[in-house]
């Protein structure tokens, strides 16, 4: 079928004319046959072959009528085979009417994994069939359904192959010339239980499965079916995504990035995070992800491995989320918050080169495979041309659907997923929450204030336990609302996000982070609304504050910098206000708050690979810090968000599954001792014992109740799919 061809006068040779070997050694093992152009990765290394090699061939071949272009170029042999070892095809070339099966199957053909690589050409034959008949006259047609009836399927494929030698340049012509009509557009919803983490979904790549996140595990829905099925193994699962080959699944659970290969087996741990906020993985084994809301987004061997910085924080950005891949595999979308000026949506790559910015929105991105991207931009979804060689969009806008709310950080309520010519979104989920007292059996002792579905976080009971300071997104703009009695008050108006309240002893002070940098910094302001806003400390990554020393002398913060593992500081509250670290290790150390009687700290840690609750001692003279040995390690099974009772007598945190824990404490001297923790009651808090990046959801009043910050029941938004979107349909 090759052969040598001389090229013609003052023409350069064509790499689909390149030599092949017809030497009598040919069939000697290790030796490269075939045509330069149309040979596989491991063809061209001289490795042994199989029938996959004819495959790949075939997909070039198939590559090359669809598109006009070869599928690996290179001006000589050794460039060709570079490209083919190492590039991919460029698929936006690829017909948008092309069929997404068929559009998959050349992908497949072409995979330079071989156990990823189409394993039978029967399975090609079945994509392709009928795929090209609107391209042909009615006679051909019904010669050609005469010949399948008449033809055994390998004398098909010969007759195919010689057809394909004489006809390549006419039907590719025609190919162009002639539409085929396009299908309608179909929407159809996907109702699941009653969830708050909506926006924790994927479609798989090849159009037919979806994952996602309800009941604090995922489940995975066939779409050829009605019912879903749960995963073992992942629970308190949030942002799953697939491998490209439909047969594994990432997700984050705790402080780790897992996957779960649906043939069987348990998940099995990737990487440490912080928080996970998204991760996409491609053809090669590699998986970009995001470890924490405000950090840069590493990449990681999909089997595990060390963790490699592939973006860098620009100033002003508060982190790089939500990343996806492009069809090249190698570079990917993500979105980043901050600053007008560097917010948006991205393309980065996975060599660290600088990314390129598309748009100003801050909203979570995906891309369509016939060439569009898809992102939320107020309150609508939309979608505008990629062009994927010049990295930039073109055309005009258009409007998917209306009515949508993006958030990819703490509160998320949409999340995007294409795949196979498939959109799929969701407006909302169990959003609405509701302040409850409960006692420490669990029994509801009454609520605080009506059921919020504006993003209700962080409920923090004053001192005197009179008044409760909370987060609250209203509008799209995140502030401090104060709940005093029945009235509820706007506290902190800045356009800029405000959150995570601490009172000081006295009451008459809060303590919160702000972005109105870019960053997050620490700010105070009276509680009776006097005076301005004060800047205590000016952050190159994001503090956020825990808790105030019962003395007013200090008040302790974590920080998460570019790195990605947050550290433990303090700052006085007096003098300059300057901050002096209090815990610093390679590992994670958060959600630190002081004893009664401001003699210890405890916190939460991954040092033992999983997060757990620790204490240490405080010890500080004036406004500086004295170095004081002694550990503790205080649950056992997993802990986060620990809290003291108000006499300092019992530890209370989360468990992994969203269970309040107790640990009594006994102090003896410069030594302390936590019992056996013990269940005390089971809650639907926001978040459950995963954690959330929007921190502690719960607190103790001075008089033991507990205050939970309650997620209601009530059926989640429908995750709407929507086949063969085009521009001129109308949402």
């Amino acid at each position: 079928l090759a052969k040598a061809m001389e090229p013609a006068a003052g023409s350069s040779p064509s790499m689909s004319m390149s030599p092949t070997i017809t030497t009598p050694a040919m069939t000697q093992a290790g030796m490269i046959l075939g045509t330069a152009a149309y040979m596989s990765p491991e063809q061209a290394r001289g490795r042994t072959v199989d029938r996959r090699a004819d495959i790949w061939a075939f997909g070039a071949v198939l590559f090359e009528m669809l598109t006009g272009q070869r599928a690996f170029a290179g001006g000589d042999v050794q460039e060709t085979f570079v490209a083919i070892m190492r590039d991919e095809p460029d698929w936006t070339r690829l017909p948008r009417t092309l069929s997404p099966t068929l559009a998959t199957f050349i992908r497949r053909c072409l995979h330079k994994d071989l156990k990823q690589r189409v394993g039978d050409i029967h399975d090609v034959r079945l994509a392709l069939d009928g795929a090209f008949e609107t391209a042909a006259s009615p006679s051909t047609r019904t010669t050609a359904a005469s010949s399948r009836g008449r033809l055994p399927w390998m004398a098909a494929f010969a007759v195919a192959a010689a057809l394909v030698a004489a006809l390549a340049v006419p039907a590719l012509r025609h190919l162009r010339e002639t539409s085929p009509p396009t299908p309608p557009e179909a929407r159809l919803d996907i109702v699941t239980p009653a969830t708050d983490e909506p926006a924790s979904f994927a479609v798989s790549p090849d159009g037919g499965q979806i994952v996602f996140a309800a009941s604090g595990r995922l489940w995975l829905r066939s779409l050829a079916t009605t019912t879903a099925q749960p995963l073992a193994g992942t629970d308190g699962a949030i942002f799953p995504f697939w491998s490209p080959d439909s047969r594994s699944i990432g997700f984050f659970a705790g402080p780790a990035l897992k996957r779960l290969d649906l043939k069987g087996g348990n998940p099995q741990t990737v990487a440490l995070v912080v928080t996970g906020q998204g991760g996409t993985w491609n053809t090669d084994g590699v998986i970009v992800f995001a470890p924490n809301v405000s950090g840069q987004l590493m990449r990681v061997a999909a089997t595990g491995g060390t963790n490699v910085a592939v973006t860098t924080l620009l100033p002003g950005q508060q982190g790089h989320t939500a990343p996806s891949f492009l069809p090249d595999g190698h570079r990917f979308l993500f979105s980043s918050a901050g600053r007008p000026d560097v917010s948006g949506i991205y393309v980065g790559a996975l060599d660290g080169s600088a990314p390129v910015r598309l748009t100003p929105d801050s909203s979570m991105a995906t891309y369509l495979p016939s060439g569009w991207l898809l992102w939320v931009r107020d309150g609508a979804l939309v979608a505008q041309r990629l062009d994927l060689h010049t990295v930039a969009l073109t055309g005009e806008l258009a409007t998917i659907a209306d009515g949508v709310v993006s958030s990819f950080g703490n509160d998320r309520k949409v999340a995007l997923s294409a795949a196979a010519g498939l959109v799929a979104y969701r407006t909302g989920g169990a959003n609405t929450r509701q302040l409850t007292w409960v006692d420490r059996s669990g029994t509801v002792r009454g609520t605080v204030g009506d059921p919020d579905v504006n993003g209700l976080s962080n409920p923090r009971v004053s001192p005197d336990g009179r008044r409760v300071i909370v987060t609250r997104a209203v509008r799209g703009n995140t502030d401090l609302w104060l709940v005093d009695g029945g009235r509820l008050s706007r506290f902190t108006f800045d356009a800029a996000s405000d959150a995570f309240p601490v009172w000081s002893p006295d009451g008459t002070r809060i303590v919160f982070r702000s972005r109105r940098t870019g960053s997050g910094d620490l700010y105070q302001k009276l509680t009776r609304g006097a005076g301005g806003e004060e800047r205590i400390v000016a952050s190159d990554g994001s503090a956020t504050p825990m808790s105030w020393s019962p003395d007013g002398r200090f008040v302790l913060y974590h920080v998460t910098g570019p790195e990605g593992d947050p550290d433990l500081w303090v700052v006085p509250m007096v003098g300059d206000h300057t901050p002096s670290v209090f815990l610093k290790t390679p590992f994670y150390e958060a959600r630190g708050v002081f004893s009664p009687d401001g003699r210890w700290v405890a916190y939460q840690s991954n040092e033992s690979g999983r997060m757990e609750v620790y204490v240490r001692p405080f010890v500080a003279r004036s406004t500086a810090l004295v170095a004081a040995s002694g550990q503790w390690q205080v649950s056992a099974t997993g802990g986060i968000m620990p809290l003291w009772r108000p006499d300092g007598k019992e530890l209370y945190f989360l468990n992994p599954s969203g269970v309040m824990m107790g640990a009594a404490v006994t102090v003896t001297g410069a030594t302390f001792a936590a019992g056996v923790p013990v269940e005390l009651f089971r809650t639907r808090i926001y978040g459950g014992g995963v954690d959330i990046q929007a921190g502690r959801q719960y607190d103790v009043a001075p008089d033991g109740r507990f205050l939970i910050n309650t997620v209601l029941d009530e059926a989640a938004s429908p995750i709407t799919l929507i086949q063969n979107w085009t521009p001129e349909a109308k949402p």
